[in-house]
Order: structure tokens, then sequence, then C-alpha cells
């Protein structure tokens, strides 16, 4: 278990983006296409390009981050929302990865139902503490409830995971319509994941789009296209990083150049 607790990080440097838009929600409109996998990804690759960065797993109440790396944190994101800890306190540090972590807690019903006033403190501090970072990654719940909509909302770029099936396109462009409709600032993009190749992916992407610009008049752009990969699989499998476990493989050199896209 490679984890230690967390000291609160320095303040950001000058180079540092303003408040929030160093925070980066990856969202979906359904489970199975691989978001907190990617999310994961984005994180450890923005540590291996000598990034701060920190992973905050907010799909409350079915959160996973911890398990697909092995984790067992004694602090989580359910006594943040007690009020029992600070989000410093209850961030940990993952250090195969290079990388900080606040955990949530898988099947915690309470977490699911946080009331409006709670989230909207739990993302003010998120931005408190995001300030010692050059990137924050928000693993959000699958779908558009409440709790996904509001964390959202704290996020200065909101990264859309689909893949090339029906069910799954259909509720990205949920996602964004809801998004869009709500907050028609927000900066949605595209990833199209697990791909047959790039330009499948790229058909995927030209569907959805398709349907955001005849129906809600907006272009969210693609950042890329992750390739269908085995040692995806066998990293969650072993509850290892990809990056760690298959730092060479399509997938991996995929995620890597997505967050060189970001980064530019």
């Amino acid at each position: 278990m490679n984890q230690t607790a967390s000291s609160p990080a320095p303040a950001a440097g000058p180079a540092a983006l303003p408040r929030g838009r160093n925070i980066i929600a990856v969202a979906s409109g359904k489970g199975g296409v691989g978001k907190t996998w990617f999310a994961i990804t984005l994180a450890h690759g923005f540590a291996r390009l000598g990034r701060r960065a920190l992973l905050f797993d907010a799909d409350l109440g079915l959160a996973n981050v911890d398990i697909q790396l092995g984790l067992m944190p004694k602090h989580d994101l359910s006594g943040v929302l007690a009020g029992r800890l600070t989000l410093a306190q209850a961030t940990i540090t993952y250090a195969e990865g290079g990388f900080d972590i606040v955990a949530g807690r898988s099947g915690s019903a309470g977490l699911a139902s946080v009331p409006t006033s709670r989230l909207q403190t739990l993302g003010d501090d998120l931005g408190a503490l995001a300030a010692g970072y050059d990137r924050v990654i928000l693993d959000l719940g699958a779908g558009v409830e409440r709790t996904v909509r509001q964390m959202t909302a704290h996020a200065g770029l909101c990264i859309v995971i689909t893949t090339e099936e029906p069910t799954a396109l259909t509720d990205a462009y949920a996602f964004i319509k809801l998004t869009a409709m709500e907050r028609p600032s927000t900066d949605l993009r595209v990833v199209v994941n697990m791909a047959a190749n790039p330009r499948s992916g790229e058909r995927t992407y030209k569907t959805l789009l398709k349907a955001c610009e005849g129906f809600l008049k907006i272009s969210p752009p693609l950042v890329g296209v992750v390739r269908q990969d085995d040692k995806v699989r066998d990293a969650i499998r072993n509850q290892t990083a990809l990056l760690t476990r298959h730092p060479t493989c399509a997938a991996a050199g995929d995620v890597e150049a997505i967050v060189r896209k970001l980064l530019e």
C-alpha cells in the first residue's frame, strides 16, 4: 500500500492557472466507459511530466479509485463530509504514481444524498486545496444526478468520456445537454475511450458532435481518442496504475498525448 499522509500543499506559483481553472472534471453519461481508469491515468500522466497533481474521487457513494489502485486509506471523503476532517487531512500520497488522492467511500448512501449546501462548502474547500496543485482531477459519478452536476460546477474544464457504444453516446449527449443548459459557460470536451482505432474513435466523436451542433448549437472539441487495449484490463485486475504496469502500451500513449494537449 503506497500511501502516506499528505501535508497541505504549498501555494501555487505565478504560472498557476486562475482558481478553479486547474480543476478538470472527468464525467460520463453512464458507467462502464472507463471513466475512473481514465481519471487515474490522467493524474498519473500529469505527475510523470513533473506537475503536482491531485486525484479527487467525487463519485459519491460508488467511489472506486482506491479499489483500482489497491489502496486502503485510513481517511476518506466521508470523514470530511461528516466534519471530522479537513480535505487536507483526508489527502494521501500515492507514492507509486507521484500524485495525491482524496479517496471516497464505496457503498455509502449518505454520501450520495449530501445536501446541496454541504456540497457547495466541499467545492469551496476543494478550490482552496486546489491552489496548491498544478492540476486537480475530479472523478465524478456516472450519470446526470444533482450531486454530479453540482460538483462539475467547480471545474474549469469538464471532459466527457464516451465509447463507440450507442448507449454511451446517448448518455454522453444527455450529460452535455444538461450541463450546457444549466451552465452555458462550461468548457466541455470529449474523449472517446476503448476505440477500435483512431479513425473509428474520430467517427464516433463526429456522431456526438453532429447531435450537439444540431440540437444544442454547441461544438465540444475532441481532446483525444484512447484505443482499446487489453493492458488496461490487466492493470485494473492487478490493482496497479497503467502507467506503472504497462507504460509503453497503446492506451498509455494515447492518454499521455491527451495530457500534453491539455498542457498546451
